[in-house]
């Protein structure tokens, strides 16, 4: 899973990159409403963190750019502001949830991982796509639910992002900055992205998976069934 935490309380900022990090999860850092903006315009996040008060604007204007550029970011708010018409407007303009500060990790994460199942599947459990199943509680993918694939966490990242956005091509930017984040401005290449994707082909490929991944020629990849 992917993150955007945008929190302008330092001390809380720090603990929820901490929490990120402990969980596995791919996240950027945000502590204002510009920066903010910046992150939403530029890449595609599973789940949004959203304090509603921010240095230079709000956590309201950006759900209504999100939903005006019909983003489908989950989002939950997470705000100190406990009142029934800050919860109602919140939700009115496309969050998903919203947490009260303060508040338990483990519920925070219960309710990401909730999200992402809802947004990027559609279901509450398994996921099917030709004859491959996918559990995203587990990380497992199979073939027919008798023939496992082994994966590794970032073939795994990159198939579970390409099936869920199977109707459409992603570019191997997009691709690259979903699943190493800002670290993929520190690569000299993509040559770590092709790497992956040959390897998820040959798995995919002995495993007897009716998909297949396409290379789009000068745009990206595009996951499809046989």
């Amino acid at each position: 899973m992917k993150l955007l935490i945008v929190e302008d309380e330092p001390e809380l900022l720090h603990n929820l990159e901490e929490f990120a990090a402990h969980e596995g999860f791919q996240y950027d850092l945000a502590s204002g409403y510009r920066s903010a903006l910046e992150r939403i315009s530029l890449y595609e996040y599973d789940c949004i963190i959203l304090d509603i008060n921010l240095p230079g604007g709000n956590g309201f204007d950006l759900l209504k750019i999100l939903h005006k550029e019909d983003k489908t970011d989950g989002v939950i708010i997470l705000s100190a502001r406990d009142s029934l018409d800050d919860k109602l407007k919140g939700l009115e303009l496309g969050a998903d949830d919203y947490l009260t500060k303060p508040f338990y990790f483990s519920e925070l994460n219960a309710r990401i991982k909730a999200i992402v199942r809802r947004k990027q599947f559609k279901t509450n459990k398994l996921v099917r796509f030709a004859n491959l199943i996918i559990d995203p509680d587990q990380y497992l993918v199979s073939v027919n639910d008798t023939n496992p694939i082994s994966l590794t966490k970032k073939e795994y990242a990159i198939l579970a992002h390409l099936v869920s956005n199977h109707k459409r091509v992603i570019t191997k930017v997009a691709l690259a900055e979903y699943i190493w984040g800002d670290y993929v401005d520190e690569a000299q290449s993509f040559d770590f992205l092709f790497s992956q994707i040959r390897n998820l082909k040959r798995k995919l490929k002995k495993a007897k998976a009716q998909v297949e991944i396409h290379n789009i020629y000068g745009v990206g990849y595009q996951i499809k069934c046989t």
